[in-house]
């Protein structure tokens, strides 16, 4: 789970303007960063299979293309 410090840090560092926090830009990067930090969990963790379900699910969110 991503820390409210990081996400803040995330969003300013990809906000198009003040107080952006909807922008594909910046949820992407949001999304971006909790698929890094669940990747770096399951290296630890390799039988964790309900966080590796969960880290299939976002990664699948940002390939399916959405109309």
């Amino acid at each position: 789970m991503i820390l409210k410090e990081k996400k803040t840090q995330v969003i300013l560092e990809n906000a198009t303007h003040e107080g952006d926090t909807g922008s594909p830009e910046v949820q992407i990067a949001i999304l971006t960063a909790r698929i890094n930090e669940l990747t770096d969990h399951l290296r630890i963790h390799k039988h964790d299979n309900h966080s590796r379900r969960g880290l299939l699910m976002m990664v699948a969110l940002l390939y399916i293309p959405h109309f």
